[in-house]
């Protein structure tokens, strides 16, 4: 059934962590016909759980649901606090698990950078784990990067790394996730690489695992064509 035919669905893109609605800019003329797109806020709360509870506070009905890194945290939670109401579920490069000792030590760096007055200098500092090795010296993914951090903003950030570290562990929930569930990752991802993906699709009742060549943890802005056709196939299912 094509987009033009099947009822309409809203769609909820959840960004990743330091990201805007600039991180789905790309997706945005193919989804829009599927339904109204609606891009949550994940920046004004501490927690996973508050900020699921915003974005169903703001949809009404069935809905499609997409996140990337921890768009995909949130995404989990959603689902938990509403399963009935999310028709497909998209996961894009993320992870089911919650946060490693080591993870949580690293943020916590990063959130003592911020406070400590040197935030501008947290996009250059992740976007090597951001992006794959071979886009390093790709200036214009790294003003996006840039740009997308200035406008989430210190305050924000802290909350979101806050959210990160407390995040559950979302492994037990996954056999109970019947509807659609397309698990999409970069083969170069190295944040949450392949193989978190594959542990999400081989627990969900109905996967469909894509891994995106030459593409890192950022997917929709590195390799944009791809993870569209992907979620435009996804949707049109």
């Amino acid at each position: 059934m094509s987009a033009a035919t099947q009822p309409s669905l809203p769609i909820v893109l959840v960004p990743g962590l330091l990201c805007t609605a600039r991180l789905y800019v790309e997706q945005l003329p193919a989804l829009w016909r599927f339904g109204p797109v609606i891009v949550a806020d994940h920046t004004r709360d501490s927690s996973v759980s508050a900020i699921a509870h915003r974005i169903l506070t703001q949809v009404q009905g069935p809905f499609a649901l997409v996140g990337l890194s921890m768009g995909g945290y949130v995404a989990f939670e959603v689902w938990r606090q509403a399963s009935e109401r999310v028709a497909k579920l998209a996961l894009l490069d993320t992870t089911a698990r919650p946060d490693a000792p080591e993870q949580s030590e690293a943020r916590q760096r990063q959130i003592d950078i911020a406070k400590s007055g040197r935030f501008d200098t947290i996009a250059d500092l992740l976007f090597p784990k951001f992006v794959a090795a071979a886009r390093h010296g790709d200036e214009a993914l790294r003003t996006t990067v840039r740009t997308m951090a200035r406008d989430v903003g210190a305050d924000a950030f802290v909350r979101q790394q806050t959210a990160i570290m407390h995040r559950p562990d979302s492994r037990p929930n996954l056999p109970a996730i019947r509807c659609p569930a397309l698990v999409l990752v970069g083969e170069d991802d190295t944040l949450t690489p392949p193989d978190r993906a594959q542990e999400i699709a081989a627990n969900v009742q109905d996967p469909h695992l894509v891994k995106v060549p030459r593409c890192g943890h950022l997917s929709t802005i590195e390799q944009p064509e791809a993870v569209t056709r992907a979620l435009v196939e996804f949707l049109d299912a």
